[in-house]
């Protein structure tokens, strides 16, 4: 069983829209022992939220703040961003923080902040499903370094070598979130490199998640990732002996600054 790790889990929304505190913020849980620092992505958030920063820029100014956490977007909504950017942008951030970037993907909703119907963006979770899963076929593909030939349904990029590539190979690892209840997210995280259950109520939850994706990776869990979050003051402790290998305490959207500094100084799970 691998050791639970823990990581901040941060919307960045009002105080924690200042990429420079958000930096120190990282710096801080790094020192306090810390095992990642993640951030939202998200374009809007319901009221009373107003504020909200660009997760790949702060994580740019997180990775020159630390050295050793892992870093990274929980959850990236891949239909309404442009693979090829994002291959490019998660490939210079992994050589920026010498590799320690994971990539978190999902559907995304347009429940808490209309971030897909105020933009134009597709809104069908369906259509999105597939939007995600051309999305990540083509992100393997540029960090591979090889010319990248993708002519789908959704998205097209021609012959073009996404160079230089991540640090980390064969890629940045990807952690796939969704509800465990359904088998669709589930089959898509066992493809990849770890699963981000949403609304776990129970262990017992977890442990179904984990015998699943064990039956669909053959076995083949050395080295996968099963992160839960969990609301403030919640032993993780049954998740991880039912399978979790990271634990990320909830953090509310519009948190003040002092409140993550506390969590900081009470420090990772033992």
């Amino acid at each position: 069983m691998k050791k639970l790790q823990s990581a901040l889990w941060l919307p960045l929304f009002e105080e924690l829209a200042e990429p420079r505190a958000v930096a120190r913020l990282a710096a801080e849980a790094e020192e306090a022992g810390w095992d990642g620092f993640f951030v939202w992505d998200q374009l809007s958030w319901r009221a009373p939220v107003k504020h909200v920063a660009d997760p790949w820029i702060t994580l740019a100014a997180v990775a020159a703040a630390t050295e050793r956490v892992r870093l990274g977007t929980m959850v990236t909504p891949l239909a309404r961003r442009r693979p090829a950017k994002v291959a490019r942008e998660s490939a210079t951030l992994d050589r920026l923080s010498d590799g320690r970037l994971i990539l978190g993907v999902g559907l995304g909703s347009d429940r808490f902040g209309g971030e897909f119907s105020k933009t134009g963006e597709e809104v069908d979770d369906r259509l999105r499903g597939q939007m995600l899963d051309e999305s990540l076929e083509i992100l393997a593909a540029a960090w591979s370094g090889e010319p990248v030939r993708h002519h789908g349904e959704h998205f097209t990029v021609d012959d073009v070598a996404f160079l230089p590539r991540p640090v980390q190979r064969p890629g940045v690892p990807v952690w796939a979130a969704g509800f465990p209840g359904n088998k669709k997210p589930v089959r898509r995280a066992a493809r990849l490199d770890g699963f981000f259950p949403a609304n776990l109520e129970h262990p017992d939850q977890l442990a179904e998640v984990v015998a699943a994706l064990t039956e669909l990776r053959e076995g083949d869990m050395a080295s996968y990732d099963l992160a839960i979050a969990l609301p403030l003051g919640a032993d993780p402790e049954p998740y991880a002996k039912a399978g979790a290998t990271w634990w990320l305490p909830e953090i509310d959207p519009g948190v003040r600054l002092d409140t993550v500094r506390d969590v900081i100084r009470e420090g990772p799970a033992a």
